[in-house]
């Protein structure tokens, strides 16, 4: 016969299993705001769809640790069957930390002194007196303490498995969310604009400073909506007292002024102690990750680190071989979310916030020239010659080339100089003058200071300059420069070399833009006769006859009969009709020439163009 006064006893030890646990390091975040949706995306899978094991995965900064402790404390407030644990797994040190914690708070103790505290909490945890629960595996982000490496395992042969039990990773890296989760993953992205101004609402201690509205737009809009950065600006906001337009001014400043803002820690007690709080640190230990797992990723990472930030040219990449282990390492950074695809094309953006955090990596790591260094050489051979076949290609590489070149001026190797010139010439090419004379100014001062004044790639350089100054109507500079290469240019080549021609050509345009007509004609006669007579002996007969008929067509208007200037063209335009076989325009040419002749010279002058006998 069953004594009913043990039933208290039986259900007093029912309450003392099945009574939830709760281990959480950090208290409810007023502050928060938003997120809905993914929070709704969590309890979805996990309590109707039945997950064991959700990713949550997002950029560091990208506020996982809050939205994992909000739901935390939802699922505390409303399913309270459940147990609620939390354990950091920034390291395996962090790991073993929180599991003794754990134990502790579970009462799991040792039997003996070889037993592991680790496995004593897993096979708690995978028993039926847990009861159900929820354990929320915080910033497991490097793969090598998630899951190990050779001979050595990794933290997650400790994680229980239960059917009821759920498992909440929160992570940077999506090779470790797969690993952990398969497809159950949800991404976490920036904060919307509603979010965002909701949360500078709840946090900013003068809530005046928000009366500029569209001022704190475009504070957020710079900041990417990103809720670390957000939240470090409302705490600089709130220590130093300054205006939303001050701050962002200070944004907009010198990069070394975006640096140390962004590098500035401040206290926040929903993050953990010791970790990285300034947005510019953050990412610093997924950068370190990132080196040891993933050397050509590291490398790219460096290269995009001196360069534009957005619309980056998969064909600008420095190229890792196999083409495998290429796309290996821009899928490691695709994974950690420092870089993002624009949909089908070849092109990336890389996080705004963390370009600057990358630079701040590089410093730190002693990196900086040689990185730099690198990045030039490698641009400058990539850049594409600069004709307007292959526009699209080096308008895309332009804005890459001037962004390191801005940077670099530490870098005084011949490559930086080459890469003024290339990036130079594109954008003269562009009709963008002003940029491209501070270019050819680069390149040409540099080249005055190491090479002597005959050398070919300073007059190349000097008469880029003087043209762009000429397109930028600034005449006098155009044409001091011009007359120099020009007077080189007359004692180091031939009178018909091409770019000696092309000189005195641009020379002559700016003395027209000068009104130095004389002297413009002069040249102007030079080059042209030059010009066809080389066409001449290269048999480009038609062009060459071209050019002479100009010529003579101007010289009618012009010159007098008996002008020897004009005789001489007409004898040259003559001869290249008979070797084009136009006999009779030939004939009609040399007759004049020989009439006008005959009163200007003796029979047997040399000077005659056409002697006596022909």
């Amino acid at each position: 016969m069953i004594s009913y006064p043990l039933l208290p006893s039986l259900t007093n030890t029912l309450d003392a299993i099945f009574r939830p646990c709760y281990y959480l390091p950090f208290r409810k975040n007023r502050q928060f705001v938003g997120r809905a949706t993914i929070l709704e995306s969590l309890e979805k899978k996990l309590f109707i769809e039945q997950s064991e094991t959700v990713a949550l995965v997002g950029l560091g900064g990208i506020g996982k640790t809050q939205v994992a402790l909000q739901f935390a404390y939802s699922i505390k407030a409303n399913k309270q069957e459940y147990s609620i644990f939390w354990v950091a797994a920034l390291s395996e040190a962090s790991f073993e930390k929180a599991y003794a914690e754990l134990a502790h708070k579970l009462g799991v103790k040792k039997s003996k002194e070889d037993e592991d505290v680790k496995d004593l909490v897993h096979y708690h945890l995978c028993s039926e007196k847990a009861g159900k629960w929820l354990l929320i595996v915080d910033n497991a982000d490097d793969m090598e303490v998630v899951i190990g490496s050779k001979g050595k395992h990794g933290i997650y042969q400790y994680l229980p498995k239960s059917e009821s039990g759920r498992v909440v990773f929160t992570t940077r890296s999506r090779e470790v969310a797969v690993a952990v989760a398969g497809s159950d993953i949800i991404d976490l992205r920036e904060m919307t604009q509603e979010e965002a101004t909701a949360f500078v609402k709840t946090s900013l201690t003068r809530k005046e400073l928000l009366q500029d509205e569209a001022t704190t737009v475009e504070l957020l809009r710079e900041l990417t909506y990103l809720p670390l950065a957000i939240a470090q600006a409302v705490a600089y906001l709130n220590q130093n007292q300054i205006s939303v337009r001050k701050y962002l001014g200070l944004l907009r400043g010198t990069e070394q002024s975006k640096v140390s803002l962004l590098s500035r820690g401040f206290h926040d007690r929903t993050r953990y102690e010791g970790s990285q709080n300034a947005v510019a640190t953050t990412w610093l230990v997924s950068f370190a990750q990132i080196q040891r797992s993933d050397k050509a990723a590291a490398s790219i990472l460096g290269f995009l680190s001196c360069i534009e930030p957005k619309e980056i040219p998969r064909s600008i990449l420095p190229e890792v071989e196999p083409e495998e282990e290429m796309e290996h390492a821009i899928g490691t950074l695709r994974g950690y979310a420092f870089l993002s695809q624009r949909g089908d094309e070849e092109m990336f953006d890389m996080h705004s916030l963390v370009h600057v955090a990358a630079w701040v990596w590089l410093e730190s790591e002693g990196l900086i020239e040689q990185t730099t260094i690198d990045a030039i050489r490698h641009i400058e051979k990539a850049i594409p010659p600069s004709d307007r076949t292959r526009g699209e290609k080096w308008r895309g590489y332009v804005p890459h080339g001037l962004r390191v070149l801005n940077r670099s001026s530490r870098c005084q190797i011949a490559e930086r100089y080459n890469l003024f010139m290339k990036v130079g010439l594109c954008l003269d090419l562009d009709r963008r003058f002003k940029e491209a004379i501070r270019c050819f100014e680069a390149a040409s001062q540099w080249r005055r200071k190491y090479f002597t004044e005959d050398d070919e790639s300073r007059l190349i350089s000097e008469h880029a300059l003087a043209k762009a100054y000429l397109d930028d109507r600034r005449i006098k500079e155009a044409i001091e420069i011009f007359e120099h290469v020009v007077a080189v240019e007359k004692r180091t080549l031939a009178d018909e070399d091409h770019d000696r021609l092309a000189t005195e050509h641009e020379l002559a345009r700016a003395y027209l833009d000068d009104r130095r007509i004389k002297e413009a004609i002069e040249i102007l006669e030079h080059v042209v006769h030059e010009l066809a007579r080389a066409y001449l002996d290269d048999r480009r007969i038609k062009e060459a006859i071209e050019i002479f008929e100009h010529v003579v067509a101007v010289d009618k208007r012009t010159l007098a009969d008996k002008d020897y200037e004009r005789l001489t063209t007409e004898y040259t335009l003559a001869r290249a009709y008979l070797d084009n076989e136009m006999v009779k325009e030939a004939i009609q040419l040399l007759e004049h020439v020989i009439a006008m002749e005959e009163d200007l010279f003796e029979e047997d002058d040399p000077d005659r163009l056409v002697q006596p006998y022909y």
